[in-house]
């Protein structure tokens, strides 16, 4: 298991409610006008040494993540329900799911229905930011 964000117009990402849900299509535009992203359409993963494949339209990554490709990480976006969901994402992938949510007019919702704030995650990657910029006390 994990815990999921979603990027959501509806009031609250479980609701069934059809009215102004994203759709493939505006995903697939904000995924194309994003040099940083690409519509993989899968997933492959590798665990206990064998690779699993998930194919589902809607399925890009971010590139410019900087974990990417380190020790199997990626930072996929898996449409679905008019939603976009990223599983487990740390703040530097929560920051991207705000700037995606804000070009979408969406919200980032979690799976316990609270609201990710863009100017929290702001700070808190610019403190990401400056600690890996930081030089040990000891260097000049």
């Amino acid at each position: 298991m994990g815990y999921n964000l979603y990027i959501t117009r509806k009031d609250n990402w479980t609701d069934e409610e059809t009215n102004g849900l994203i759709s493939m299509n505006e995903w697939k535009q904000v995924v194309s006008a994003d040099p940083d992203m690409r519509m993989d359409n899968k997933v492959d993963a590798t665990v206990n040494g064998k690779t699993i494949r998930m194919e589902e339209e809607g399925i890009a990554v971010w590139t410019a993540y900087s974990l990417a490709g380190k020790n199997g990480n990626q930072a996929w976006f898996s449409f679905d329900d008019g939603m976009i969901t990223v599983k487990n994402p740390d703040n530097e992938i929560i920051n991207k799911m705000l700037s995606i949510a804000k070009v979408l007019n969406a919200k980032v919702q979690g799976d316990d229905m609270e609201i990710y704030d863009e100017e929290e995650y702001k700070k808190e990657e610019q403190k990401r930011i400056n600690k890996l910029n930081k030089k040990p006390w000891w260097k000049f």
